[in-house]
């Protein structure tokens, strides 16, 4: 059977994208602007439509077909109305929150073959939102920004050696018009790192290592 992603409540908002000033704040109530909801990742929502007085009258408001027989880990962004999701080989979904009805879809056709490296399944996290883009790690080592509307690519950078058993499964993360990735594999021996990508352009604009090198090299 193939995985249903489900969705029990959901709250329009007004607004032209995210900004430095959102993810700093998290003004918005009644959006899901980052991954955790905020920088301090507290995953804590001040909206009070659902309490405890009606939390047992709850009920499915829609379905959407995920098309994988594989795990689903990513967490939802919401923006002005739309969600946003990930799910498995790192297809990306743009959703009306409020209907369920599927806006675009993306896939990023990552090679089958590219699955013998992940330690853990072929998931994704999720992806950030910034301005009018949607940013993805994909499993096999690119970051891709989408155009929020319609999901056309806007650039793709290899943060990766694809020699080597590198992937990608967490969501990106903003911080002051920088796009922040990781990578994992280090079940096979990788080194890792942190890169941060302009937003607008995808030019590389550092990396710290967080694995140590080989100290006998200068």
């Amino acid at each position: 059977m193939r995985q249903i992603a489900l969705a029990l409540f959901a709250v329009l908002a007004a607004g032209q994208g995210i900004t430095d000033r959102d993810l700093n704040s998290a003004a918005s109530r009644n959006d899901w602007i980052t991954t955790g909801r905020d920088y301090a990742e507290t995953h804590y929502s001040p909206l009070d439509a659902i309490n405890t007085s009606n939390v047992k009258r709850l009920g499915l408001e829609w379905s959407l077909d995920m098309e994988t027989k594989r795990g689903l880990e990513a967490t939802p962004i919401v923006v002005n109305g739309v969600m946003y999701l990930t799910g498995a080989w790192s297809v990306v979904y743009a959703v009306d929150a409020a209907t369920g009805k599927r806006l675009w879809r993306w896939d990023p056709e990552v090679s089958r073959s590219w699955g013998q490296r992940a330690c853990c399944d072929v998931v994704n996290r999720g992806v950030a939102v910034y301005g009018n883009r949607v940013y993805v790690g994909t499993l096999d080592g690119r970051l891709v920004a989408l155009n929020a509307s319609n999901g056309i690519p806007q650039w793709s950078a290899q943060t990766t050696d694809k020699n080597q058993s590198y992937t990608i499964t967490g969501a990106p993360r903003i911080v002051k018009g920088k796009v922040l990735i990781g990578n994992g594999g280090a079940e096979y021996g990788v080194r890792g790192y942190v890169s941060a990508y302009d937003a607008q352009t995808g030019k590389l604009a550092w990396r710290f290592y967080t694995v140590p090198g080989d100290p006998s090299k200068p």
